[in-house]
């Protein structure tokens, strides 16, 4: 579980994120959603400490995150998994490196240890054979299938994805979706994902925290969002369903 409480966060005076507390469940996909500039990449990057908060607290379960020494939270990486936008995979790295990465940096496994654990993961994504490959050899889907096994090596407790079916089709974002939410349960792991995708959304959010304006605005699951009754948040997921079709219809033209 990962709790903000009354997080506050400004850029050069202008407040950006505004009194926000929340409770991220332990097992479950929660999903942070909202329009460009709500102040949802922020409050992400404030939560894996890329950004530091002006006031309030981060827990890791108990532990206050944002009061750590800076040795204390590179001990707290270990338990951090991370799906970048885009997958971000080493160029120059081959698909085994890239996902033995992190056990390389922090644990001291032997060569075959490592090994083992990468094609277990590798496995676990359903990628098997690419470990000679390079990020440029791959799908779209598979760079995102990669990353999230490097995300997993240190079976890490705390999960965070930031836009992660960013450039893909329909079909390979319900499998990254779904891929997502089965390793979540399987982990038990607390999973944060920041996306602007509805379909990502009404598939796998068990929990929905929507930001408008820097602010909590609405909290529920995907279930309460066909009854929302809050004008922002319907306003937002309106806009959403409009943005998809007319990119489907451009797409059916080309």
């Amino acid at each position: 579980m990962i709790t903000t409480e009354h997080l506050y966060k400004s850029f050069d005076n202008k407040e950006v994120l505004d009194d926000i507390s929340v409770v991220f469940e332990q097992g479950k996909t929660n999903l942070i959603i909202g329009q460009s500039g709500s102040g949802k990449t922020v409050l992400l990057k404030c939560l894996v400490g890329l950004h530091p908060i002006d006031k309030g607290a981060i827990l890791y379960d108990d532990v206050c995150f944002n009061t750590l020494s800076a040795k204390d939270r590179q001990q707290m990486r270990r338990h951090v998994g991370m799906i970048f936008q885009g997958g971000a995979l080493l160029d120059s790295s081959t698909v085994r490196e890239n996902v033995k990465l992190p056990l390389d940096m922090f644990t001291d496994r032997s060569e075959k240890e490592k090994i083992e654990r990468v094609n277990f993961c590798l496995k676990r994504v359903n990628l098997e054979n690419v470990n000679d490959l390079y990020p440029s050899e791959l799908s779209g889907g598979m760079v995102k299938r990669v990353a999230i096994a490097r995300a997993i090596v240190l079976n890490p407790k705390y999960l965070f994805c930031d836009e992660p079916n960013s450039g893909l089709d329909p079909m390979t974002s319900v499998v990254i979706d779904n891929l997502i939410k089965e390793i979540t349960e399987e982990y038990n792991m607390t999973t944060i994902i920041n996306t602007h995708d509805m379909n990502s959304v009404m598939e796998i959010g068990e929990k929905v925290i929507f930001i408008h304006k820097g602010r909590k605005w609405w909290e529920g699951t995907k279930y309460d969002i066909l009854d929302s009754d809050n004008p922002e948040l319907n306003a937002f997921v309106f806009a959403s369903a409009m943005a998809k079709r007319s990119k489907e219809c451009g797409n059916k033209n080309l």
